[in-house]
């Protein structure tokens, strides 16, 4: 019983690798097969390439200072990291609020072999992106440093109790996380702010890795002897690995202890975790005036809801929305120092800073791409649209204007910042904006265009037509490659004729496309959608 559960805990983990959503039917073997040895370079050769590489360039420094314990601690602390992460949100819908709790729960299954066999699930997960830190930290450390016997046991004995931290802490992490999703209204929203601060942290410290791999270097003895005075449990932990018999024991209890504790708390709380119908409200009458709202408003907020609704959609197709004001900001603050660059790079072609980076703020705005998906969407509903009694351009028209409005002002925005710091005329200033915010409908319309010329209507998960649909790979190759163009054709001839003249033909050039396709949508594409 056990092993049937568990095989099925992994299947679904794994679903996509023997199941093609977008089919909607079983991979062959040798698919099945080439995505797993795909999935096992990309964790094995990528990800553990670049710890094994940071494990040569931390190990034999440390070793040489005494210091082999810093080295454990901090590659092990890593490795509980990436570990808790990579499986906690997997305990949250695989351990407490699996789709299927109803189901197994009403089998003649003892509660305590499903809760087993999702955390062995839990802990299997968490080890495979454990062990892809600290498995090759322990092996350059045992070709490093002359290997003893004690050394061998104390890097086999690190690695199991990480692995056994991770799925404690992903249990504590999934259950908050299940904890708090059933008392919250707008999950969506609040996926999209916590995926955005994970996405930031993980930049900040991708770009500072390097200065504090140096400062850490630098100042091993002391960080050293204030670890040993402040965080005395965190220097036994790395004594582990270096197969200290009464770190060993210490830690190996507290594990255990713990391990302990934790089941227990399981065991009491996920009955009534688990068959938890989430935050619903009272119903309560309330007389209230309803408010009309006219077609173009009310298809409006259908599209809009979609948008709000689903973090997939949000993170992927609206990531301008944030990202257009804040990059504004920052060039309006630290702007001077960019100015300066492309003025010096390009002193023989006048105005070319400001074009440069009316490019960029392009470039960045076709990162939005709502409408592109938006048709695709609709999926196996599409007929309720069709059936309303409108007409198929105004349905159209609500997509469209749903990537206007929420790219369109944030691109305003960027756009004003930049120009104010791009050291132009004052009609330079205002052809960049003007040529930046074309370009946001045109993108628009573009990509509404791409969305009924490759409609997929036959998914069974909303990510296809988000992130794998091919409408959604040509708008952005045509944003960029749009903008690229922008630039290159001034950098190469533009700029004889003055950035000016050059911004109020690319703007020109940018409305009578927004036009042409405009003028198709109306009349080809809304033929097209009625007849999907």
């Amino acid at each position: 019983m056990l092993k049937t559960l568990l095989h099925k805990q992994m299947t679904e983990i794994f679903r996509s690798y023997v199941y093609d959503a977008k089919k909607n039917r079983k991979r062959s073997k040798a698919a099945t097969i080439g995505l797993i040895v795909l999935y096992v370079l990309l964790m094995v050769g990528l990800m553990g390439g670049i710890f094994t590489f940071l494990s040569l360039v931390l190990c034999g420094q440390l070793a040489e200072l005494g210091l082999s314990w810093m080295y454990f601690a901090l590659m092990g602390l890593i490795a509980v990291f990436l570990g808790a992460f990579g499986s906690v949100f997997n305990t949250y819908a695989g351990l407490y609020l699996s789709k299927d709790n109803d189901l197994l729960l009403s089998l003649p299954i003892p509660v305590r072999y499903i809760m087993l066999s999702r955390l062995l699930s839990v802990y299997l997960m968490g080890l495979m992106y454990s062990a892809v830190v600290i498995v090759p930290a322990v092996i350059v450390y045992w070709i490093t440093v002359p290997v003893t016997a004690a050394a061998v046991a104390g890097g086999v004995l690190l690695t199991l109790l990480i692995s056994l931290i991770v799925m404690l802490l992903s249990c504590l992490l999934g259950w908050l996380v299940a904890k708090i999703s059933l008392k919250l209204r707008h999950k969506s929203i609040v996926t999209v702010l916590v995926s955005l601060v994970f996405f930031g942290a993980y930049y900040f410290i991708s770009f500072r890795a390097q200065a504090l791999i140096a400062d850490l270097l630098t100042n091993a003895v002391l960080y050293g002897s204030k670890i040993k005075g402040a965080a005395y449990p965190l220097y036994l932990f790395g004594r582990v690995g270096e197969g200290d018999g009464l770190s060993m024991l210490v830690w190996t209890a507290a594990v255990l202890v713990l391990f302990a504790l934790m089941w227990t708390l399981i065991s009491r709380s996920f009955l009534k975790i688990a068959t938890a119908s989430g935050k619903t409200a009272k119903a309560a009458y309330k007389e209230t005036a309803s408010k009309v709202r006219g077609i173009s408003g009310a298809l409006f907020a259908k599209e809009l809801a979609r948008f709000t609704g689903s973090p997939n959609y949000m993170l992927n197709c609206g990531l301008g929305v944030l990202l257009l004001p804040v990059c504004g900001v920052v060039i309006l603050i630290k702007g001077a120092a960019v100015t300066g660059a492309l003025n010096a790079a390009f002193a023989g072609k006048p105005g070319c800073t400001a074009v440069l980076m009316c490019a960029a703020v392009c470039m960045l705005a076709s990162m939005n791409d709502m409408a592109a998906p938006s048709v695709s969407l609709e999926g196996k509903n599409l007929w309720l649209a069709q059936s309303l009694p409108i007409l198929p351009w105004q349905a159209l028209a609500a997509k469209l204007r749903l990537q206007i409005a929420l790219t369109s002002v944030p691109t305003l925005i960027c756009a004003i910042c930049v120009a104010a710091v791009s050291g132009g005329t004052a009609v330079e200033a205002v052809l960049f904006v003007v040529c930046a915010v074309l370009f946001t409908v045109m993108m628009a319309a573009f990509g509404l265009f791409l969305g009924i010329k490759m409609p997929n209507l036959n998914w069974t998960n909303e990510i296809m037509p988000i992130k794998q649909s091919a409408g959604v790979m040509f708008a952005l190759l045509g944003g960029w490659t749009y903008s690229a163009a922008l630039a290159g054709l001034f950098l190469w001839i533009g700029w004889r004729m003055g950035a000016a003249a050059y911004l109020a033909a690319a703007a020109a050039v940018t409305g009578l496309l927004f036009a042409a396709l405009l003028a198709w949508l109306k009349r080809r594409g809304a033929r097209i959608f009625a007849a999907l």
